[in-house]
């Protein structure tokens, strides 16, 4: 869970990720240079950012990939590549740039919340094999996407009679279960780039006794978990959000130590635990701000039920629109995949196939954009 919001703009879709710029040298036609993966609208996308798109998503692994793996990968990457390049040509056709005070507030935003220090934020752009003016480049094709989306999103409205009409088709599934409403704070003795972050079994220790005796001393819990905590909720004051009792049993596999459940069952609202060492060796101090003892069958009066369905709702017809969008957006571009071709010409070596290496991707061209436009009907 550490560092989402820090891949959020550093990777975000690895398969979305491009550079396309012209290739100096390179022969007119893509097909007979194998350094050219694909063209759209004239575009190039390079066959070493393929090479970096690939090393990034198996994060040191690709090497131990099989022939017929690396080129699958390969193609895969690239089509995030495509996909990625035809959302953002049509983003400006529509003059949707993000301006670069929005870049630069994204990118301080993404720091700010991820909580990492200045030293962390560089060592995990080299990690990834970007420079600054790269990040920048990446954010300003996700935030043109972004506008593109959004503007056509705009268009979509839910009315009161298709929530209440998908009320009465899923009424069995408004049930408010018992269960606990919680948060939390957590220190982790791994390095994981965050302020204040504890290093060792010894530091850990000794910063979750001090938050105890913070909180056992008055402190507000959301503060401390905002500042203090080493886990992504902290970016929402330690909020663990609701777990229902018959999910209990699955704590554990999450990362939480061993019989969690019935221990918060037993608490009264607003009590806190003594810090808990789960089996990784981080350390948790729990806060019961929420319990349910029993089932309870909801109605469209009750809270946020409305606000469900109409997201629910929403949210389907976004991705059916973002969708439709690609569809449109590919059927109108100019796209030659030369890297499917050249593995249609020479099957039995998938097209002059070359490993993909550390060194191979950190020479890719310097224009490297994540996009959640890889699954553009993801974006909600």
């Amino acid at each position: 869970m550490r560092k989402i919001l820090v891949s959020m703009f550093l990777l975000l879709i690895p398969l979305a990720i491009s550079a396309c710029q012209s290739a100096s040298g390179s022969k007119a036609d893509g097909s007979k240079n194998d350094e050219v993966a694909a063209a759209v609208n004239g575009n190039k996308i390079m066959r070493t950012d393929v090479d970096r798109v690939t090393a990034q998503q198996y994060r040191g692994q690709e090497n131990q990939l099989s022939p017929l793996e690396t080129a699958a990968a390969r193609l895969q990457a690239l089509d995030g590549l495509i996909t990625q390049e035809v959302l953002y040509q049509r983003a400006q056709k529509e003059n949707l740039n993000p301006t670069e005070d929005e870049i630069n507030q994204f990118i301080q935003r993404s720091k700010q919340e991820s909580g990492m220090t200045e030293e962390a934020f560089q060592n995990q752009l080299k990690q990834t094999n970007q420079t600054e003016a790269q990040l920048r480049a990446d954010v300003r094709k996700q935030l043109a996407i972004e506008k593109l989306q959004d503007k056509m999103n705009a268009q979509l409205k839910v009315q009161d009679r298709e929530v209440e009409d998908y009320f009465r088709a899923n009424a069995k599934d408004f049930v408010a279960k018992p269960g606990v409403q919680v948060s939390g704070i957590i220190v982790d003795p791994n390095d994981n780039g965050m302020k204040f972050d504890a290093k060792g079994s010894v530091e850990a220790e000794n910063k979750i006794k001090t938050i105890y005796t913070q909180l056992r001393g008055g402190a507000d819990f959301a503060t401390v978990a905002r500042q203090q905590s080493e886990h992504e909720s902290a970016l929402r004051s330690g909020d663990l959000g609701f777990i229902p009792q018959d999910q209990f049993g699955n704590l554990s596999q999450q990362g939480f130590p061993a019989n969690l459940g019935p221990r918060l069952m037993s608490m009264k609202e607003g009590d806190i635990t003594e810090p808990i060492k789960d089996q990784s060796g981080r350390w948790h101090i729990f806060k019961l701000t929420g319990k349910r003892t029993e089932s309870r069958e909801l109605t469209l009066n009750d809270p946020e039920v409305r606000k469900q369905i109409s997201d629910t709702i929403l949210n389907q017809r976004k991705q059916l629109l973002n969708a439709a969008l690609l569809t449109r957006a590919r059927d109108e571009a100019k796209i030659e995949n030369y890297l499917a071709l050249r593995m249609l010409e020479s099957p039995n070596n998938f097209g002059v196939l070359r490993p993909v290496t550390p060194a191979t991707a950190a020479s890719a061209s310097p224009q490297v954009s994540p996009s959640a436009t890889a699954s553009p009907a993801a974006k909600k």
